[in-house]
């Protein structure tokens, strides 16, 4: 599994795309739980139509389409969150907090699977709060989006440790028409209370300027088409080389909203420690756990 330089050209492509959702959520007039509606609605019925090509089948049990389905609904609210930090304050400050997903993870596979948490992961953890003071020390405006980041990132781990098991009973294909079926359903059913509690003006359903083109670019290129090539690509890359490239998600995004919005992602130089602290811990991560795997027990003498 070692790969050639097209897949791995291939899969910081797909990581690039990933960092672009970001900007997109900025880029459509849509509030965020109206986005994700329409996000998750167009990504069902793409990978419908996927398996509607490739003749393949969707029938799962009752008590795993219920299961999966349920899932969805948590990939709803991390979105939702998503989309929203963004909005309340950069997307830059959005995809520093999305950076500690993979440190999350790391915290919420141990209560899933019953293992003990390791001393490394505690220490990066540890990295992380000093990153995140960094930036709540000289970013308080941002506050409310950096927490909003951080929930999404926590949601994010949740879902990707409970997809981990579900890999192991259906097909990729399946889990994510009836993840984003779910999503969707879960969207819809918020709307009403959203748009009585939350929502001043009531629901923005409709679609304004180019709505409909970042919206088929979100819901078509960033979810089915990226979801459908990272799958393809494990066929011929290692789990770990793809979970290190996945890590730049937020560097990519940062770099891109720099360049597309200009001035107003422009943050401190403290706000980019900060950002530098957490990738590094992040980007450790995967390595010192490649090296600890590596390493072979010790036999006793005699």
């Amino acid at each position: 599994m070692t790969g050639s330089f097209r897949d791995y050209l291939m899969l910081h492509f797909i990581v690039l795309i990933w960092g672009f959702t970001a900007i997109l959520g900025l880029l459509i007039s849509l509030p965020a739980i109206e986005l994700v509606f329409y996000r998750t609605l167009i990504a069902s019925i793409g990978v419908a139509l996927l398996f509607t090509v490739k003749k393949g089948s969707l029938v799962l049990p009752p008590i795993d389409i219920l299961k999966v389905t349920a899932t969805g609904g948590i990939i709803a609210l991390h979105w939702i969150l998503f989309f929203w930090s963004a909005r309340v304050s950069t997307a830059s400050v959005c995809l520093a907090g999305m950076a500690t997903t993979s440190l999350w993870t790391a915290f919420v596979e141990p209560i899933f699977n019953r293992s003990k948490i390791k001393w490394y992961e505690v220490a990066l953890g540890l990295l992380v709060i000093s990153g995140l003071l960094v930036i709540f020390s000289f970013e308080t405006g941002y506050w409310l989006g950096l927490l909003m980041a951080l929930g999404s990132a926590m949601l994010a781990a949740i879902f990707s440790v409970i997809n981990g098991k579900l890999t192991k009973k259906h097909g990729p294909y399946q889990i994510t028409f009836y993840e984003m079926t779910g999503a969707c359903l879960a969207s819809a059913l918020f709307l009403p209370i959203y748009s009585v509690l939350i929502a001043e003006d009531g629901l923005k359903m409709n679609w304004e300027g180019y709505d409909w083109f970042w919206l088929f670019i979100l819901g078509g290129v960033c979810t089915v088409y990226a979801f459908s090539v990272s799958v393809d690509l494990m066929k011929r890359l290692t789990v770990f080389s793809i979970n290190l490239t996945i890590n730049l998600e937020p560097v990519y995004g940062i770099v891109l909203a720099v360049l597309i919005f200009g001035e107003s992602e422009k943050m401190t130089p403290q706000f980019y420690l900060g950002t530098a602290i957490i990738l590094v811990s992040v980007l450790s991560y995967p390595v010192i756990n490649y090296f600890n795997r590596r390493r072979k027990p010790v036999r006793p003498l005699g």
